[in-house]
């Protein structure tokens, strides 16, 4: 292996670690109710309708993988989106959701039905 091929196999990996980040209902929750902006611990444990101490471990594992960051003011805890590429990822397992389902809009079906009758 060269050492091209070995920079790719680590990025594979880490890609790998972010989706298995993103394979949990709660985790992707919080992530979703971070996208409006800085929030306490309670206040996600209230959006994502989980009790607070489960929260604050999903909100751990989310700040080891460097997805979220926490700022602490007295006693309390607030977090806040690392940077936008978490909530991107999030956006398009949405987006590829809705496609699942059948409920992406109109124009995204259409364009992708026009793709496809081409090839």
């Amino acid at each position: 292996m060269n050492a091209n091929t070995q920079a790719g196999d680590e990025h594979v990996e880490l890609a790998v670690e972010v989706f298995t980040m993103l394979a949990d209902v709660t985790r992707v929750k919080i992530l979703l109710a971070l996208r409006e902006g800085e929030q306490s611990v309670g206040d996600l444990a209230a959006a994502v309708r989980k009790p607070t101490p489960g929260v604050s471990q999903h909100l751990a594992k989310l700040r080891l993988a460097r997805m979220v960051v926490a700022r602490h003011e007295g006693t309390r805890v607030f977090y806040r989106l690392a940077d936008d590429h978490a909530s991107e990822l999030v956006s398009v397992a949405m987006h590829q959701a809705e496609h699942m389902l059948g409920t992406a809009p109109e124009h995204i079906r259409v364009t992708q039905e026009s793709s496809t009758d081409r090839a």
